[in-house]
């Protein structure tokens, strides 16, 4: 099953046979950039969102169970589960109905209130981590930065074959190998998100007011959860989210290296697919770059 395998017809058909309480509301594709889930909103209050591939199947399980033990811990609004889809008419995965959050998705370069952002995302950060619910799942990023060395080495050279992207990738390998020599996390794992990408964050006057997709939460190093400070947030910004957590130099070596790592990852993949994927990756690696350069 692919994305054309989830249309209009296909989501009224399961609301229907599943949920006929809502069969009548207006229901819209909600465009996004991700890449694991469709999203519908559904009347003004519900948004339905269902797997994409298999892939994004075991996110849906694992949000239904988590969200709302994390909710109430957290200072910002997560998704609220309203319906737990099933297979049906065709589709073969479970699906989800959540309760509608407002706002939109932040863009880097054109945040209207850049360093209150940084302080809220950092607010949201340390209450993730101070989560101690047992029986945590490992998070999908939260082994050691080794870990994802031939991949990301491997990308390097596919950037290297696209010269029109115009990545310095000596100056990004410099900067990656550099973070393999900083000492792995040797605390103990801590809650995360763990993919505090733009398109998971909602904000309204440029404050956060939610954060969504909580397909690879779980536990592991602290690191994965300063994505922020080069996907989305300025310099000055970024030094704020960075000292309202208390981060020592190893840990923002391995965030900055595994948020560059997922970018030159992202790139030659979604060049030519996703725009926003692909420019939110562009963003990082200059980003990185010029932190690095001035440091």
């Amino acid at each position: 099953m692919t994305d054309h395998g989830v249309d209009d017809d296909l989501v009224r058909r399961l609301i229907a046979e599943q949920f006929p309480r809502w069969a009548e509301l207006p229901l819209t594709r909600f465009p996004s950039g991700g890449t694991v889930n469709a999203v519908y909103r559904l009347g003004d209050e519900m948004a339905v969102r269902l797997p994409l591939a298999r892939g994004g199947v075991a996110d849906v399980a694992l949000e239904q169970h988590w969200l709302p033990r994390l909710a109430p811990l957290l200072p910002t609004p997560v998704p609220e589960m309203l319906g737990a889809g099933e297979p049906g008419e065709g589709y073969p995965w479970p699906w989800s109905v959540y309760r509608w959050l407002p706002g939109e998705n932040p863009e880097a370069g054109a945040l209207s209130e850049p360093v209150a952002l940084a302080a809220d995302l950092a607010a949201f950060v340390t209450a993730v981590r101070g989560v101690t619910l047992p029986g945590a799942p490992t998070a999908h990023r939260g082994g050691p930065v080794a870990s994802l060395d031939a991949g990301t080495r491997a990308a390097i050279e596919e950037l290297r074959a696209i010269p029109q992207e115009g990545v310095d990738c000596d100056a990004v390998a410099a900067v990656w190998q550099e973070a393999l020599r900083a000492p792995d996390w040797d605390g103990p794992p801590v809650w995360l998100h763990a993919d505090l990408m733009p398109g998971n964050l909602l904000v309204d006057g440029g404050r956060l007011t939610s954060v969504i997709d909580f397909g690879c939460m779980g536990v592991g190093d602290p690191a994965c959860d300063l994505f922020p400070a080069w996907n989305l947030l300025p310099a000055e910004a970024r030094q704020v989210f960075r000292e309202a957590l208390d981060v020592d130099d190893a840990t923002w070596l391995r965030g900055r290296a595994r948020t560059l790592s997922q970018a030159v990852i992202a790139l030659p993949y979604y060049r030519e697919t996703n725009p926003a994927m692909a420019g939110n990756a562009r963003h990082v690696i200059r980003e990185v770059l010029e932190e690095v350069s001035k440091a």
